[in-house]
């Protein structure tokens, strides 16, 4: 008897749970006559996303896709109204010309939970923009010049860890290969820490940095789209373990190098001088000598956390860059030859793999940014309405909280804008066809105000990578490679699933 009262009482409960969903929650849309896709409860228009079958790009391109002809629409992210922006001019209406309603991503950020989401990436309002204005001084051309020999010296140590693979004609996996380089790269700079995971790939800081870009598609959903519930019951984003090990990490070697007087060119000591004085030095080498009390310096945390987030986004979308362009090179001979030749021709100009060669490699340029548009490591990006506004050209009323989703993987996969658009073509950016192009059809890095801050140093660690490797050896596809690859659904970014594989062979 009792059994089936509570049984009854479920059944009662979960209709009115499920009455709510279909006709409170899910009539967002509806009422304010927007074109939406039907959505189930209680996951909204994400359940591929949730169990895992479709990844988070893959899931809004086909929606875009499909409905793209709508210029914008709705769909529901769990329980949260989501617009999602299909026509380029709204989307630079959202980026840039509107910013001031949709400054913030709206994703999960909480400083005292989780101490190492305090960064520029998932800071909102003024915190951000103050931090910004502090940051942008540290990623200048000149500032990354100076970094360059970490980043030409983890490129060769990657090439003589390769020669005997090469020697013997071995398959080598280069997904976990770039990531190792790109970790002892960023490790380098950002922390001061010559981390060595090219050559000991289970070492504590390759073990740490896999452990921060592992997620599961449930985390992923309540990161974009449910943040409050992660407030709600004090998770944090990242494991507090993982946390711990890189604070102590960044505390102890800002005080190893105070104590000892070392000023090593990188992050790391940018991030010292925006500590010590709230500001860094000039480009031209000149020690900045105004000092000024009103000048805000960075604490400790603050300055942790912005090293955190240049590692975190850094190293595994560089891996995942270099990967895709390597395997389109092994696909396409021709293209490795044009490349490679190139490459030649630069080092011979400049004697040597210099900053100045690497920026004049044009075709090498074509090739990184038409992987960006086939593969845009970041495949979809949000933003928040911090002010209920009518969208531009649209009547489309939007009330602060909403959530907006710039759809870049449907975008970048649009044959409308890119023909044939599963075709890799570096010859897409020839400088005639980019400025036949809408500037926001293009978007790797993101578009306005909140454009990457560190574009220039993900340009450069991905090339490096690549000269290092292709001046000195060919690739080819082994069997064990997917064709076409097949992403990894529990990646929050744009993975390949299961490793890329080539046959190794000295030139």
């Amino acid at each position: 008897m009792v059994l089936a009262e509570l049984v009854g009482v479920f059944i009662i409960a979960l209709s009115i749970v499920y009455i709510y969903y279909k006709f409170v929650i899910f009539n967002f849309w509806r009422k304010r006559s927007v074109f939406y896709i039907e959505p189930v409860v209680p996951t909204g228009n994400i359940t591929a996303l949730i169990t895992g079958k479709k990844q988070i790009g893959v899931l809004f391109h086909d929606a875009y896709i499909k409905h793209k002809n709508h210029r914008a629409f709705g769909m529901y992210s769990l329980f949260k109204p989501n617009l999602v922006i299909a026509d380029l001019d709204l989307i630079r209406t959202v980026l840039t010309k509107e910013f001031a309603s949709f400054h913030d991503r709206g994703m999960y950020y909480n400083e005292m939970i989780d101490p190492l989401s305090g960064h520029l990436f998932l800071m909102p309002g003024k915190r951000w923009r103050n931090m910004r204005v502090k940051m942008t001084p540290t990623f200048t051309s000149g500032k990354i010049k100076q970094m360059f020999p970490i980043v030409k010296e983890c490129g060769e140590e990657l090439t003589k860890y390769l020669e005997s693979k090469a020697q013997m004609k071995d398959s080598v996996e280069m997904k976990d290969m770039f990531a190792r380089y790109s970790t002892d790269v960023i490790m380098s700079t950002a922390f001061g820490i010559k981390s060595n995971s090219i050559e000991e790939p289970n070492n504590e800081y390759r073990m740490k940095g896999k452990k921060v870009v592992e997620a599961n598609s449930f985390w992923i959903a309540l990161f974009l789209f449910a943040p409050k519930i992660m407030d709600f019951f004090s998770i944090p984003i990242v494991d507090r373990h993982i946390a711990s090990f890189y604070i102590n990490m960044f505390r102890e070697n800002v005080e190893y190098r105070q104590a000892h007087n070392i000023v090593r060119h990188d992050f790391m000591n940018l991030l010292i001088q925006l500590m010590k004085r709230g500001y860094v030095d000039p480009d031209d080498g000149k020690k900045a000598t105004t000092e000024s009390s009103t000048v805000k310096k960075l604490t400790i945390m603050e300055a942790t956390a912005q090293s955190f987030i240049f590692f975190a986004a850094g190293f595994e979308t560089s891996a995942t860059t270099a990967t895709f362009a390597l395997y389109e090179l092994a696909e396409h001979q021709d293209m490795q030859d044009k490349v490679r030749k190139e490459i030649d021709e630069m080092l011979a100009k400049y004697g040597d793999l210099t900053y100045d060669a690497v920026t004049e490699m044009t075709y090498l340029h074509k090739v990184v940014n038409e992987t960006m548009r086939k593969y845009p490591p970041l495949p979809v990006f949000n933003r928040i309405c911090t002010n209920k506004i009518v969208l531009p050209t649209t009547n489309i009323r939007i009330p602060e909280g909403t959530l907006i989703t710039i759809p870049v993987l449907g975008i970048h996969r649009d044959p409308s804008i890119y023909p044939d658009p599963d075709k890799f073509d570096p010859e897409r950016f020839n400088a005639n066809e980019t400025a036949r192009r809408h500037p926001y059809a293009y978007l790797p890095f993101g578009e306005g105000p909140r454009i990457c801050i560190a574009s220039r140093f993900g340009y450069v660690q991905t090339k490096v990578g690549l000269v290092s490797l292709l001046s000195k050896y060919k690739f080819k596809l082994h069997s064990r490679t997917s064709v076409p690859l097949i992403f990894n659904e529990k990646s929050l970014n744009l993975s390949p699933k299961g490793g890329v594989h080539f046959i190794i062979e000295p030139r």
